[in-house]
């Protein structure tokens, strides 16, 4: 897809789709709930459909409320009715398969511990790289049989001495299922924070209370609140110590009549970006610096750099002008690194270097997202500096015309099309991978233009 550059300042008002994060957390605990949730503003992507293909799978009752023919804005509007079963897992054999889902792949690797029986767990290739031993780990303290299943898996097996444990350990997995018995267990926390919010979610419903032990310092922190304040929606109380200790005792998710999902802070950080590099303003209705989303802190990323923010009760404005030169920042963004790739390429224009830090948990992501901004940065004429856990970007005066690779990731291409909003010649290689959170991003993109 070629980007035309867009010559005037903006002015416009956009809507993104729900969030990904709290859609895969509301499916998954509303499916434990006892009775019916409708869940309006839901995602509809890839990610949130495998998560409902697998709850499906597993026998539950998930789908929309309206199921006649409906235009795009009305099949957008529709809310989803999911039946939660107490706790009770239908199916007592299942193969379910994720796609590069990693919030569906954890969270739904811990569920299955909590039924009776046996169920497979795989993804795709990239998903089939991105680590969850330390998640079986955890689980296995608290008495699970987790277990790799070596025949699906047999060609990335080759030349790894069995069993894989810890870091090594990826999907595909077989769950032998006889109920959580509980107890004490400790996970770490600098990989994934979906590890302990896949922990978090399932332990109501132990046999015995569960203690959860912090091994390391948590990444995302913002991620494991949103999960804990999901589980308050639905009823379920969790006694924390900070991020290092959290006590959960038997209960029960109490469904919800109405659950309403916020619009997605990590999408709404491109359109936030926008009038950074082109000038104008940009209104994304449906969020709030109230969020449980911790991307929505990316705001503040933007004040730094010179941008002005205008808050409303449900909707955020950013502006920028170009006689206001956009300023580098030097931030450690370990509890947002969703957006790290929404500062990475905005951070060409400002009239100083940015720093990146923190994100060395973005490695293990939808690919190596830390290598594929230096990659992807330099092929557009950007110098760069490349760390363990980030990177230096420095301002360019000459951004050259080249193809975008995506690495099948969607946030390059979501973020690194935002350079082709100012610079000729930006071409986004597989731009189709959006349909992974955001289906319509390009059309919503080209909206700015009016």
């Amino acid at each position: 897809m070629l980007l035309s550059p867009i010559s005037h300042p903006l002015h416009a008002t956009v809507r993104v789709p729900g969030s990904k994060s709290l859609t895969n957390r509301a499916l998954i605990i509303a499916a434990l709930a006892n009775g019916v949730t409708t869940i309006h503003n839901a995602l509809e992507s890839d990610d949130s459909a495998q998560c409902v293909e697998s709850l499906q799978r597993l026998g539950f009752v998930v789908g929309a409320k309206h199921a006649s023919p409906r235009s795009e804005a009305e099949r957008d509007a529709s809310p989803l009715r999911v039946v939660g079963l107490s706790g009770h897992i239908p199916s007592s054999h299942a193969e379910l398969f994720v796609g590069n889902a990693g919030t569906a792949a954890r969270f739904l690797t811990a569920m299955l511990t909590l039924g009776h029986g046996e169920y497979i767990v795989d993804g795709d290739a990239r998903m089939r790289e991105r680590p969850i031993g330390d998640l079986v780990d955890a689980l296995t303290q608290l008495g699970a049989n987790i277990q790799p299943n070596y025949q699906s898996h047999s060609a990335s097996l080759q030349g790894l001495s069995l069993p894989i444990t810890g870091h090594q350990l990826c999907l595909p997995l077989k769950v032998i299922a006889s109920g959580l018995k509980g107890g004490v267990t400790r996970v770490t926390g600098d990989i994934s924070s979906q590890f302990l919010s896949g922990l978090l979610i399932a332990a109501p419903y132990a046999q015995s209370p569960i203690e959860i032990i912090l091994k390391n310092d948590l990444n995302s922190k913002p991620y494991v609140d949103m999960t804990i304040a999901v589980m308050k929606d639905f009823g379920v109380e969790v006694e924390r110590e900070g991020y290092s200790r959290f006590l959960i005792a038997p209960q029960c998710y109490k469904a919800q009549p109405e659950f309403m999902i916020e619009s997605d802070a990590s999408a709404a950080s491109y359109f936030f970006a926008a009038p950074a590099i082109v000038s104008g303003t940009v209104r994304v209705e449906n969020v709030s610096r109230d969020s449980k989303q911790g991307d929505i802190a990316f705001l503040d990323v933007l004040q730094k750099m010179g941008c002005e923010v205008t808050e409303g009760n449900d909707f955020i404005t950013v502006g920028a002008q170009h006689a206001a030169p956009l300023q580098g920042v030097d931030v450690d963004m370990r509890d947002i690194p969703d957006t790290a790739q929404t500062l990475a390429a905005i951070a060409p224009f400002a009239n100083s270097p940015t720093t990146i830090r923190g994100i060395a948990s973005a490695r293990v992501k939808e690919t190596d997202r830390v290598a594929a901004m230096c990659n992807e940065l330099r092929r557009v004429g950007v110098t760069v500096e490349e760390y363990d856990d980030g990177l230096k970007i420095y301002p360019c005066d000459k951004i050259q015309s080249a193809t975008i690779q995506t690495y099948n990731d969607h946030r390059m291409a979501m973020a690194f099309a935002l350079i082709g909003l100012r610079a000729e010649g930006i071409t986004i290689d597989n731009p189709s991978c959006v349909s992974k959170t955001f289906p319509n991003y390009f059309e919503v993109l080209e909206s700015l233009r009016i």
